[in-house]
């Protein structure tokens, strides 16, 4: 009998968490060691926007590297593969949940997968499919999403949130990696944290409204935030999670981690 799978969210943060020695990074590696090894896994990156919910159905998806930044990471790939016909049946999943939905059959996995899945399965064995997200939309529409995949854990699968518990990258210049967080992004990252703990699904899918300094923690269009709210649709309403781990880089961008098992 399959094991049902946990849902997961984790700040991916900079691209050079994959070469840096910071907490976060530790955390990630030791990661895959305490979860349930899964079939696959489907990621729901900040970095994959696109009009409708699409999958990616490659069998061997390429490593994407969407940034800039020392030569070093260009050097980086991460071989898993894929399987177009777990694509397939995402896509019906979606369907079934009232999402349009396609696949692309030639998407690779960008940054805000690979780079935390090297760091907790650095084997890269096991087949990774991404979904895109809708910036357009809202956490409702992307806790639907989480919803309607949400058989997949049944069936082995990792649904895996990849964004980042706090993400104000337009006041970054100045902060030093590893001084202290600001104020308000110590504020929103303690909410969040008893919102998750608590179970408290509406509040934290009006998170704008009811979440501290929101708008200043995630500017518009929020693409950081919201892969939270699919692994939090898949866990079913009123879940309450387990915090993973705290940390902050640049003092801004908060590193937490979060689990349900509901």
């Amino acid at each position: 009998m399959t094991q049902q799978m946990p849902t997961l969210f984790v700040s991916h943060g900079p691209p050079t968490l994959a070469i840096l020695d910071a907490p976060a990074a530790t955390f990630l590696k030791e990661l895959g060691a305490r979860l349930p090894r899964p079939r696959a896994i489907l990621c729901i990156s900040a970095h994959w926007e696109a009009w409708r919910p699409t999958v990616s159905g490659p069998a061997a998806p390429s490593t994407i590297h969407d940034f800039g930044g020392p030569p070093q990471l260009f050097d980086l790939h991460y071989p898993a593969p894929g399987n177009p016909a777990l694509a397939g049946r995402v896509v019906e999943l979606l369907k079934a949940g009232g999402l349009d939905a396609g696949i692309d059959l030639e998407r690779g996995l960008d940054h805000g997968a690979w780079v935390p899945l090297r760091l907790i399965y650095p084997e890269a064995d096991i087949p990774v499919l991404q979904v895109s997200i809708q910036t357009e939309t809202d956490p409702a529409h992307h806790f639907a999403l989480g919803r309607a995949v949400a058989p997949l854990r049944k069936e082995g699968v990792l649904i895996l949130g990849s964004g980042g518990a706090t993400h104000n990258l337009p006041e970054i210049q100045g902060h030093r990696m590893t001084g202290p967080p600001v104020d308000y992004a110590e504020a929103f990252d303690a909410w969040l944290e008893e919102a998750i703990r608590d179970g408290q699904t509406e509040s934290l899918l009006n998170y704008e409204a009811e979440g501290p300094y929101a708008a200043r923690n995630h500017p518009w269009p929020a693409e950081h935030f919201l892969p939270l709210f699919a692994p939090l649709g898949a866990s079913g309403e009123g879940v309450a999670g387990r915090p993973l781990h705290r940390s902050f880089m640049y003092g801004l961008l908060s590193m937490a981690a979060y689990r349900w098992d509901g």
